[in-house]
Order: structure tokens, then sequence, then C-alpha cells
């Protein structure tokens, strides 16, 4: 691997990290590991309120973490980014690690 090749390797995965930084994105992120919610749903689970969420969800959706699809008035979320689903499994394993 040339060295500009390896180098774009590490500014992707810092990017990927800097958006991720909160633990309110990174719990957002876990509720959309198990499919796809609209905000009210995400309200449920994650507690903050409509316009902190709405603010972390348009940064995750910016940066290319999240997909987004409209269904009438709603919009729902999913997780959009490979490397992003692949943190999903450490995520959920850190959970089951705790819960044993």
């Amino acid at each position: 691997m040339s060295d500009a090749v390896s180098s774009r390797v590490f500014d992707i995965a810092a990017e990927l990290f800097a958006m991720l930084s909160t633990p309110t994105r990174l719990r957002i992120l876990y509720e959309l590991c198990e499919g796809e919610k609209n905000v009210s749903q995400l309200l449920e689970k994650v507690d903050v309120s409509q316009p902190n969420i709405s603010q972390h969800l348009g940064v995750l959706y910016r940066g290319g973490v999240l997909g987004r699809r409209r269904a009438g008035a709603q919009i729902f979320y999913h997780v959009a980014n490979s490397q992003a689903l692949m943190l999903c499994d450490v995520l959920r394993s850190e959970r089951q690690a705790l819960h044993s």
C-alpha cells in the first residue's frame, strides 16, 4: 500500500471517529443498528431533546454515516456506512459484555 493510500485510510477513519465522538451520536448509531427508526422512535430510546437529536442526526447524515427515507411526513434513518456497521458489532458486543 502506498503512503498516500495509507494516509487516506487514516484520514477516513479519523473523520468517522470525529463524527462519532459524542455518547449521544454513539447511542443513536446503536439504536439504528437494530433497524431504521424515525425521530420519535429515537427519542424514546435516546434521552435528549428533539432539537438536540435532530442536530446529531443532521451531522451523521451529512457525514454519510446515516441514510434516510421519507414516508409521508415521517423521515426514517438507517445506518448507511459500512464502517459504521462494523462499529455496530463492537457496540453490541460491549453492551452484552457489560450485562454478563
